[in-house]
């Protein structure tokens, strides 16, 4: 599969976990940085999440009509997608505290959209027709609210990202293996070598 835009890792399992982890480093102030600072990177993404999560799609294509319109809508499901399911990881139930700011802004998302959704075959509707970013992303951040998609949503140790534990056991630790996983590794291995150093220096 060929995409033109492919900075970002789409390793959320979903589309709206995805969108939510193009914060990256959340809660690390001086290393954090928005992919979508520039609304324009907007478009790009969902061009390459067409191809990425074809499957949740149902193949059915995303289109941006203004990046720089959109972006408020886009923005609001992000935070408040990445708000309400981060806590539900952390406290292992959703806080309704934050349901009416998510469900708000995933009406935003859907307004004005004309489809029909949830038909087996075509969870998004007719994939012929492209499909608004900000309504998919609507529909994708819904989702999450299923009991057995909630059971598996997981925070990743390394990079804090939100993803989906799709494994047979749901043991799944890192939203990466080759990525966050090998750093992970790679890590623990420099500090035994360091370790193991020292006490050949002071033995």
């Amino acid at each position: 599969m060929t995409v033109a835009w492919t900075p970002h890792r789409f390793t959320g399992g979903l589309l709206a976990l995805d969108t939510a982890n193009t914060v990256v480093l959340r809660g690390d102030p001086e290393r954090t940085f928005d992919r979508f600072d520039d609304p324009a990177e907007i478009a790009r993404f969902a061009d390459a999440a067409s191809g990425f999560r074809a499957g949740e799609l149902g193949d059915r294509r995303l289109t941006v009509s203004s990046p720089a319109a959109i972006a408020p809508i886009v923005l609001a499901i992000r935070e408040t997608t990445d708000r309400l399911f981060r806590g539900t990881v952390s406290n292992g139930a959703v806080a309704t505290a934050d349901l009416p700011d998510f469900l708000r802004a995933c009406a935003e998302g859907l307004a004005g959209c004309r489809t029909e959704i949830g038909v087996p075959g075509r969870p998004f509707g007719d994939p012929v027709t492209p499909i608004a970013f900000e309504a998919a992303l609507a529909v994708s951040a819904l989702s999450l609210l299923r009991e057995d998609t909630l059971a598996r949503l997981r925070i990743c140790p390394n990079c804090t990202w939100l993803f989906v534990d799709r494994s047979r056991n749901s043991c799944r630790l890192w939203c990466d293996m080759a990525v966050c996983g090998n750093r992970q590794k790679a890590s623990r291995h420099y500090r035994r070598r360091q370790m193991a150093a020292h006490e050949v220096k002071d033995a």
